[in-house]
């Protein structure tokens, strides 16, 4: 069965959006996954299609009403698609996360807007909170596409070759290491020369401990976390 992505949104025509290009677009197109979105405005009761309401208590900004939002998840029908909630307070998205969602049988994506959700839904409705970045959004739409962009990438027969995913970034755990191409000599920097050695295990070798230097370099705090494809041993 093909991986089944249903996104609730205010703004269903952002979707596909960019997803509907390259390989997640052709795999689509294949069928290799499917995507729905669901209009949280159509659960709306009131004359003017309301959604939201103020905050309880006060504040800036207003809450998207439980009532509404309960409404439109339940009108997905019941299965074992994990439900997701695109939150900057959500747990961050990992790759090693990334790959268990494309193991299974697809997601269920709710975009939050204004100032957030009801709290009585995300708990009532068990939704996963999911944030892609400490940064803030002006809604969940751009990072529930960002999700789906990572996990469709690495279900089975996306990508033409399945191990060209292997050593990027996050996957082993590390930064992916420096990439060079022709020209041999460009603004008169030379290719490494180790790279057009033909020696791969000096290759490997080299990519690996410039991989290590970026990393601890630029991300140190990934240093020592599981890696999201564990390394095959004989």
């Amino acid at each position: 069965m093909p991986f089944e992505a249903t996104v609730l949104t205010l703004y269903p025509d952002m979707f596909p959006g960019f997803l509907g290009e390259s390989l997640s677009g052709r795999a689509l197109a294949r069928g290799d996954w499917s995507l729905e979105t669901v209009q949280i405005r159509d659960f709306a009761t009131s004359k003017h299609r309301n959604v939201d309401d103020t905050p309880a208590g006060g504040g800036a900004g207003m809450v998207l009403r439980a009532d509404i939002l309960a409404a439109a998840i339940d009108s997905v029908a019941p299965d074992s698609r994990p439900r997701l909630l695109m939150s900057p307070r959500g747990r961050p998205l990992t790759q090693a996360r990334v790959r268990e969602l494309a193991a299974g049988e697809g997601v269920v994506v709710v975009c939050g807007r204004f100032e957030g959700v009801d709290q009585r839904v995300i708990d009532s409705r068990g939704l996963e909170e999911v944030s892609v970045g400490d940064y803030v959004l002006s809604g969940g739409e751009p990072a529930a596409l960002v999700l789906l962009d990572a996990v469709v990438r690495v279900l089975p027969g996306v990508m033409g070759n399945p191990d060209s995913g292997m050593h990027e970034s996050f996957e082993n755990g590390l930064l992916e290491y420096p990439h060079y191409t022709r020209p041999q000599v460009f603004e008169g920097v030379e290719i490494p020369a180790v790279l057009v050695s033909g020696n791969h295990a000096a290759i490997g070798k080299w990519r690996h401990e410039e991989a290590v230097k970026l990393t601890s370099e630029r991300r140190p705090d990934l240093l020592g976390r599981p890696a999201a494809v564990q390394p095959v041993t004989k």
